[in-house]
């Protein structure tokens, strides 16, 4: 597993549920892009239409080397997963307060590209404050559990 990139931003963002792996549709240009790691996650979600599942406002940048058969850098993506899944999450999402969003971007072992995608929900300021200081006074410990072993 080769990971493109990851969406750093949804792990502090939002709090993660229940993570799936769905293939992705792409065109042959995107793939190449893909390959040089011309990728952006950022602000990116999933959404269901009519029993499909797209994800949207990934940024992926036009190979340099493509010519006018060049891909759309923001288009909308089917992804490729199970009715039973869809409509599973689809379930899910008709909560109030739970959406769908990419964490990231791999190709598998046999040269797929996947994406993880998770059932999250929103965190409030203060839950991001809370984990910011969890952080931090676990990297304290550390540090000082190191300083202590020289």
């Amino acid at each position: 597993m080769k990971t493109i990139t990851k969406n750093k931003k949804a792990r502090h963002d939002y709090h993660i549920l229940e993570t799936f792996e769905a293939g992705i549709s792409l065109q042959g240009t995107e793939v190449k892009s893909l390959r040089a790691g011309r990728v952006n996650l950022k602000d990116s979600h999933a959404s269901i239409y009519e029993g499909e599942i797209f994800l949207e406002g990934v940024h992926i940048s036009p190979y340099e080397q493509g010519s006018y058969m060049n891909h759309e850098p923001e288009r909308k993506r089917r992804l490729l997963m199970h009715k039973y899944e869809i409509k599973k999450l689809l379930g899910k999402v008709k909560e109030k307060g739970l959406s769908l969003v990419p964490l990231s971007m791999y190709f598998n072992d046999h040269g797929k590209v996947k994406v993880e995608i998770a059932l999250v929900k929103g965190k409030k300021l203060y839950d991001k404050r809370h984990d910011l200081a969890k952080k931090q006074a676990s990297r304290d410990i550390e540090r000082a559990f190191r300083d202590r072993q020289k």
